[in-house]
């Protein structure tokens, strides 16, 4: 199969895992908020989804490497399934504990398919007209658009068919997509010519590294706020339904990969067209003065959210959303240029270490932060987490690039 075919059997992989993990969340946030859950409890079901991300990125990427991105893909689709099926049992055994357990499983899951996914693309497009640009922005963008449909959707199931149902449809549809990519892939997607060593995971190019710390603080400054803190403000203070809710997140995140989608026409390459001259990539430059911008959003609502809270939210989440969706996009082309090309999924799988990492910071942040001092203050913190991923991004050299 041409690189073509592969580009289109990684996506449709990525994008059923991806529906599937965004119905997931939603289905545990709001199942666990109706059975009494306080902010600091929900966020803690989600701690160990977390911190096995961080560590699957590590050693993700190694293996990546070293036995083909298929293995790596595979492998996570079938511990998702496990994941769902672990939650159908009788809902007297789904303690904190144990939901934990599974969603570290489904956390091992998400960061083995989206490494896989994103460093394939190393290997499959060319830096010519743009293309890594726009594959990866492509890749990235409907992949958040249909993490929101995966919120509508957990939510319109659970208030449908109920938890237990919600989970077998979820399964039906990731096993439908392992055997796709069982029989499809190419086996020998993103291995390493040269066998890596472990001893190598940490060994990165200082923009690798400076990049990556910048990704830990953006990441951890959307979930301060978003993950936990925002869907409880909207059911305990404004009164939303669960509905209500799954359906205005799930169009927020659709909104945002579109965005992340044509970021390539709004940021750099303008859509790879062979007769106009195109614009440069952005470099990391671009992603300093776009978290600038972007700090300056949570800053506001902070500011004014006590004088209309539902017009500020509403509003403030549609400027976020194209704000940060410029951010991200910059960041994910930037790491894959970046990346080694001979095994590109160690430096990857490096990157989003740093990124499930501020993703954990950001969830624990989200309910504690919420409980002890209101939304503003998270707006607040998150503002300040902007500032430092700009500086950090600013910090790194063109010579080190």
């Amino acid at each position: 199969m041409n690189p073509m075919q592969q580009y289109a059997i990684v996506t449709a992989n990525y994008w059923a895992f991806t529906l599937t993990d965004g119905a997931l969340r939603m289905l545990i946030l709001l199942f666990f908020y109706q059975q009494g859950f306080t902010p600091f409890e929900i966020a803690m079901l989600f701690v160990l989804y977390e911190f096995f991300g961080i560590v699957t990125n590590l050693i993700g990427g190694w293996l990546g490497a070293k036995m083909g991105l298929k293995l790596t893909m595979d492998v996570g689709l079938a511990l998702q399934i496990a994941a769902l099926m672990m939650l159908t049992v009788n809902p007297e055994w789904l303690t904190v504990f144990y939901v934990m357990i599974a969603q570290a499983l489904s956390g091992i899951a998400k960061d083995l398919n989206k490494m896989s996914a994103k460093s394939s693309i190393k290997s499959l497009a060319s830096e010519a007209e743009g293309q890594l640009y726009r594959w990866v922005a492509l890749l990235t963008g409907s992949k958040n658009a249909l993490k929101g449909v995966g919120f509508f959707i957990g939510a319109f199931l659970l208030a449908s068919v109920g938890f237990e149902n919600a989970l077998y449809v979820l399964t039906g549809l990731l096993v439908l997509a392992l055997l796709v990519s069982l029989v499809f892939l190419d086996n020998r997607l993103g291995r390493a010519k040269n066998k890596p060593k472990f001893s190598e995971l940490f060994s990165k190019s200082p923009a690798v590294n400076g990049l990556s710390a910048a990704r830990f603080f953006l990441f951890g400054a959307r979930d301060i706020w978003f993950v936990v803190a925002l869907p409880v403000y909207l059911a305990s203070v404004l009164g939303w339904t669960h509905t209500e809710i799954g359906a205005y997140l799930a169009f927020w995140v659709i909104g945002y990969g579109l965005i992340q989608a044509a970021a390539p026409k709004l940021t750099g390459i303008r859509g790879g067209d062979r007769q106009a001259t195109p614009s440069l990539p952005p470099t990391a430059r671009t992603a300093m003065l776009l978290a600038f911008a972007l700090a300056t959003i949570p800053l506001v609502m902070g500011l004014t959210l006590s004088f209309e809270p539902q017009w500020i939210l509403l509003i403030g989440l549609i400027v976020f959303a194209v704000a940060f969706a410029l951010n991200s996009a910059v960041h994910s082309y930037l790491i894959v240029s970046y990346a080694d090309a001979d095994g590109t999924s160690k430096d990857v799988g490096f990157y989003y270490m740093a990124n499930a990492g501020g993703r954990l910071a950001g969830t624990l942040l989200s309910g504690y932060v919420y409980q002890v001092a209101g939304m503003e203050a998270c707006l607040f913190v998150a503002a300040a987490f902007v500032v430092i991923a700009g500086a950090l991004a600013g910090r790194i050299a063109p010579q080190s690039l």
